[in-house]
């Protein structure tokens, strides 16, 4: 037994996220944890690594398990280098050698007795040094960073000024140099781009050890897990098997829990009945009583919350121009160019999904076709009668509520609309009452889809759209982009997500000036 998680309770205000949850996790166990948008994912793995205290219940590790963490919001401080953050995994063995050099330091005035023992000590941890390969850091350091594309970025790179994806690669080098004895991931494959989901995919296949999993990706994991934990109204469920297994077997417990439901509903009617008309005659007043007992002593079944399904529908300006926009040697980058000189156009209604590795610029692309930053040179030129909508890969998340949050932007909405229009987006009214940064990460995307689905738009640019957004929210989402008649120009790596949805592939490489 690796970890044994038993009868944890805990929430947030009067907004309750498990009772009475047990979880044991055992070696080799590869398990995919997964659950709606905010049902407590993140802060199940929060309680399980220590960062958060639980209400009630126990978290026990065995001795000495070393966890790694993949964490949506690890916190990269400006003037951390991507070599400081990877030898960060190295830290425990940097500490024996300071207390190594320590020991050293007071062998001078130590007694023959003293410096026995100081040799002793010297022996075990020149030992555990020479064992987990200390002298060869930077060796190690350098071939992880070959493998996820970070050399030439630079090891001397200041982590802050890099894309999301190359965060992620950052953090999922570091961790897999710390070598820890179970994996939590949180949602690993959000910002990483198809050769490295794959790279992961084949990692976490052959990974010996036990590895917990966040994930909204379907194909991902069915690919790499053996065991679902599903987390739904406040309990947490075990099946064996991958996704589609789970799936199979929750319809199946669902359907036959709606009929058991059903049944009991139309016995307690009938039962009621019969008491209601024959408590008060002598002749069948025992009767009644025993059916009241009965009636009295029944278990009641309870059908599970079902949870807002999000409705999305775009608002719809008058058409664009035929040409929406078109650039014209367009390179792309900040202080220096990422791309050569870039010639392509997009026209009325078309849907067009821009594809490539991490750090590529497609996010940069975006913005420099909606004139956010300037180009390095060239131009792009938008079309007339543009209404644009655009979904930002990554935003702060700001002290407001989500009402205020949307009131700021349709301050013409009364409560009721602000409500209903949130509620649409598939936000319960605790969510609506709740501070956006308090929210997971799939909820703040829901808030901030809300924005964009009740603005008039004719096209929609769309960073990353899917990321965090839980399972029923991606094919909603999809099925609403299919819907809207404007042009949208969609940065994505889920290619499921964009199969059917979009007439044309850009990819980015194309023009790249990385070696890719």
């Amino acid at each position: 037994m690796i970890l044994d998680v038993k009868n944890l309770s805990h929430g947030f205000g009067d907004r309750a996220i498990f009772d009475d949850v047990s979880f044991r996790l055992l070696k080799g166990e590869h398990i995919g944890l997964i659950g709606a948008n905010g049902e407590g994912k993140s802060t199940f793995m929060n309680i399980i690594t220590g960062k958060l205290m639980p209400d009630e219940g126990k978290v026990e590790w065995a001795k000495n398990v070393r966890v790694g963490y993949l964490d949506q919001h690890t916190v990269l401080e400006p003037g951390m280098t991507i070599e400081s953050v990877l030898k960060t995994a190295f830290e425990y063995l940097f500490d024996m050698e300071r207390s190594m050099n320590e020991i050293c330091d007071k062998m001078g005035d130590a007694s023959p007795d003293e410096m026995e023992k100081m040799l002793e000590e010297l022996g075990t941890i020149q030992d555990v040094l020479t064992n987990n390969d200390f002298y060869m850091i930077d060796a190690k350091v350098e071939e992880i960073a070959r493998a996820f594309g970070l050399l030439e970025l630079g090891l001397d790179k200041d982590v802050t000024e890099l894309s999301g994806g190359q965060r992620t690669k950052v953090l999922l080098a570091k961790l897999l140099l710390e070598k820890p004895d179970i994996l939590l991931l949180d949602e690993p494959t959000n910002y990483l781009d198809a050769n490295h989901i794959e790279w992961l995919k084949r990692y976490l296949n052959d990974y010996e050890n036990a590895f917990i999993l966040i994930s909204h990706d379907i194909p991902f994991l069915n690919q790499v897990v053996n065991l679902i934990y599903h987390m739904e109204n406040q309990k947490l469920d075990r099946y064996v098997g991958d996704y589609d297994k789970f799936m199979e077997v929750y319809e199946m417990k669902k359907a036959q829990l709606e009929a058991a439901y059903k049944r009991q509903q139309q016995e307690i009617g009938e039962l009621k009945d019969f008491v209601a008309r024959n408590k008060a005659r002598v002749a069948t007043r025992n009767m009644a009583m025993s059916r009241q007992k009965k009636l009295d002593k029944m278990e009641v079944i309870e059908l599970g919350k079902e949870k807002p399904k999000p409705e999305f529908h775009f608002k719809e300006a008058r058409a664009t121009g035929k040409v929406v926009f078109e650039t014209e040697d367009l390179v792309i980058g900040y202080d220096k160019a990422l791309s050569k000189p870039i010639n392509l156009r997009m026209e009325r209604g078309e849907k067009i999904a821009i594809t490539g590795t991490n750090g590529i610029g497609k996010t940069t692309f975006l913005k420099s076709v909606l004139g956010m930053i300037p180009a390095i040179s060239g131009k792009a030129h938008l079309g007339d009668y543009l209404y644009k909508g655009y979904f930002e890969q990554e935003m702060k998340p700001s002290d407001r509520t989500c009402i205020e949050e949307i009131w700021e932007e349709f301050p013409s909405f009364s409560q009721y609309e602000v409500r209903s229009a949130l509620a649409k987006c598939g936000l319960t009214t605790k969510h609506i009452e709740s501070r956006v940064k308090v929210l997971s990460g799939g909820e703040q995307a829901k808030v901030r889809l809300c924005k964009l689905v009740n603005v008039e738009t004719n096209v929609l640019l769309l960073d990353e759209p899917t990321n965090h957004l839980d399972v029923d929210a991606k094919d909603e989402l999809k099925r609403a982009l299919k819907e809207y008649k404007g042009a949208v120009l969609v940065v994505c790596h889920e290619p499921e997500f964009i199969d059917g949805l979009v007439d044309k592939i850009w990819n980015l490489e194309e023009y790249s000036l990385l070696s890719i």
